[in-house]
């Protein structure tokens, strides 16, 4: 079922923290399109969509795709869960690997590792989040999983968190969770970028990386160097 795997990005303009924040440039890139660059060092294979909502505002992230090729999928702006289960249905995905659009950083090795125990266990759910740093991780759930949160999850936060329901009934799905080496088990530093901070985080650790595709020990390694500069400030 591995032709039928979905990469699902969703990404808006409408932060408010950070407004603007997918399309912040990160050394002469877009944030979103440092997410596109990792992507293509993923080994599994994947049909990468772009979900952003039918928001006028949102429309230069579709500009954005078609510049670069990528497939952009336009639903909902507030029932972000009906979004990914529309887009999911439109391309008859089987599998889906939810990642959003302010984690510059994603972690493509334990990404594919993440696909794998999800495949070879034949779960319904699968996370790395608590072994990864803030941003690192990622997740991936059937579309059946998915299918029966959108039909039955009908609170607020399972409309505006696609995962939500399936996280509050572990009874109900059968979830896996992706273990990694000590020196990537770093869940209380961030890499994702939701506040200033974050960005000027980010913009440093890229700055400062030796590659253009930064290994997590290397981002983390920046972002306490990032810690440590700001203290000194």
């Amino acid at each position: 079922m591995e032709d039928k795997l979905g990469i699902i990005i969703q990404a808006y303009m409408g932060s408010k923290r950070l407004p603007g924040k997918v399309l912040k440039i990160i050394n002469h890139k877009t944030m979103l399109e440092h997410i596109f660059f990792r992507l293509t060092f993923l080994k599994a294979n994947a049909k990468i969509v772009l979900a952003t909502s039918i928001s006028p505002v949102d429309n230069i992230i579709e500009e954005l795709c078609i510049k670069l090729n990528v497939n952009c999928f336009r639903g909902s702006k507030e029932n972000v869960l009906e979004r990914y289960y529309m887009c999911a249905k439109k391309y008859g995905f089987y599998n889906i690997v939810r990642l959003t659009g302010d984690n510059p950083f994603v972690d493509i090795e334990e990404l594919d590792n993440l696909i794998d125990l999800h495949l070879k266990t034949a779960s319904d759910f699968s996370n790395s989040f608590k072994s990864l740093p803030v941003g690192a991780g990622a997740e991936i759930f059937t579309f059946a999983a998915l299918e029966k949160s959108y039909l039955e999850g009908k609170a607020p936060h399972h409309l505006e968190h696609v995962d939500e329901y399936m996280l509050e009934n572990p009874a109900i799905f059968k979830t896996s969770i992706l273990m990694v080496a000590p020196d990537k088990n770093r869940h209380e530093i961030r890499l994702t970028v939701d506040t200033e901070e974050d960005y000027r985080k980010a913009c440093y650790i890229v700055k400062n990386a030796k590659k253009d595709f930064i290994a997590t020990q290397e981002a983390i390694r920046l972002s306490e160097g990032f810690s440590k500069a700001e203290e000194s400030l």
